[in-house]
């Protein structure tokens, strides 16, 4: 069983993060190779070998790796003890509905699945407690970044000063052309801040930056937020991307784990 190829990010010590790529998996056709999201319509025996392939090179089980059914909503899911110990029909009731997680379970692999919308992802060192959030354009013009910091402010007691963050693969400005309907949405949900969309022919919007933007305004810092500035529209021979090749196809996994350490 080959490993899969990881983008990592360094988030600091006492953590590992990650978004996965199309390379090294079982997956075939616009699913191929590396895809892990069993709700896309990809072969259900090639979803489990890319599953099992990236829980062996975490040294992690099975269990172990959360994989939430998203709606472009806006629920937060704690992941606890009761979560991790519930029979599998229960979790994945659980787990459905949900476009964020958090945890502070050490060796408990979190996160989210994206084909140009943003992930992100959230650390917190003092307290050992991370998130992942799927934020698409509707979860991002619901704040839904901000809303997954206050959950976890709320449950551990995160400082958002304390927080490092990582902003994933995703669709760049650029490439992300919305109608006007789209365009009036985030021009209210971010009003004082008219970079994040520009005019072309049609309107286009920064997911990038709005997603910056609704973390600095919480209180994390600039230079806490890594940018991985690639755009999945634009780079498919390695990264999903569902405008370029059809919802019909992988998804991108970027996920988040704590190791089993004081740190």
């Amino acid at each position: 069983m080959s490993e899969p190829h990881l983008l990592c990010y360094d988030m600091g010590r006492g953590v590992t993060a990650f978004s996965t790529t199309r390379c090294q998996g079982y997956s075939e056709g616009k699913y191929g190779a590396f895809n892990i999201n069993e709700w896309c319509g990809d072969n259900e025996l090639h979803v489990r070998a890319n599953r099992e392939a990236l829980c062996s090179s975490m040294q992690i089980p099975s269990s172990a790796l959360l994989v939430p059914h998203q709606v472009h909503g806006t629920e937060v899911r704690v992941v606890d003890e009761p979560l991790l110990q519930a029979s599998e029909p229960q979790r994945r009731q659980m787990l459905e509905g949900v476009d964020a997680l958090v945890t502070n379970i050490p060796r408990c692999c979190i996160g989210v699945s994206t084909a140009d919308c943003i992930p992100v992802l959230l650390y917190d060192a003092a307290h050992a407690a991370v998130g992942a959030v799927h934020a698409g354009w509707r979860g991002t013009v619901k704040h839904i970044a901000a809303h997954t910091l206050q959950v976890m402010q709320r449950t551990y007691g995160t400082r958002a000063s304390d927080v490092r963050a990582v902003i994933g693969p995703g669709i760049s400005l650029a490439a992300f052309e919305v109608g006007d309907e789209v365009y009036e949405q985030f021009a209210e949900a971010f009003p004082h801040h008219p970079e994040v969309c520009a005019r072309y022919a049609k309107w286009h919007i920064d997911l990038w930056r709005c997603n910056r933007l609704d973390l600095e305004s919480r209180g994390v810092p600039a230079s806490h937020i890594h940018e991985a500035g690639i755009c999945t529209y634009g780079h498919t021979e390695e990264f999903f991307s569902a405008r370029r090749l059809g919802v019909s196809s992988g998804r991108i996994y970027t996920g988040i784990m704590l190791h089993n350490m004081k740190i």
